[in-house]
């Protein structure tokens, strides 16, 4: 019995994998397998993006709100930090990513909209204004 990919994404994906396991490579859903491997790759990407965002947005709130400077802010920038490394260790290849000024504009815009939205300051700069390498060094704040 074959399931269609639109119908049970699951169930095909362990019939593909079946398919593949014995060799009946002319019964395989190409075009699909093909989008699946693609969107392992964008969901790394949006992985990135948004632990990079959260990263950013707590950088931010650090600096323009140090009287609030706290444990729990502390915390979450040292575990996406950790979480942002492990993903560029895990895959070297979205180390291109960092240095992409597309990219990390759209990761520094995901981040100031978050801290507009939670803070209601509306005083950030239009751009990062930290490099990557203190970003994502251990221990590195804004003043």
């Amino acid at each position: 019995m074959r399931t269609a990919y639109q119908t049970d994404v699951i169930a095909w994906a362990n019939e593909q994998a079946a398919l593949i396991r014995m060799g009946k490579f002319d019964q395989l859903d190409l075009e699909h397998i093909a989008e699946e491997i693609e969107d392992v790759g964008k969901s790394e990407q949006r992985e990135l993006e948004s632990r990079m965002a959260v990263l950013l947005a707590h950088l931010l709130k650090w600096q323009y709100q140090p009287e609030r400077q706290g444990g729990s802010w502390s915390r979450t920038i040292k575990e996406q930090r950790k979480g942002v490394l492990a993903r560029l260790k895990k895959t070297p290849s979205l180390k291109a990513s960092i240095s992409d000024a597309s990219w990390l504009d759209e990761a520094w815009s995901d981040a100031v909209v978050q801290v507009t939205n939670e803070t209601g300051l509306d005083v950030f700069p239009d751009a990062c204004p930290w490099c990557m390498d203190d970003v994502l060094k251990d221990g590195w704040l804004p003043s």
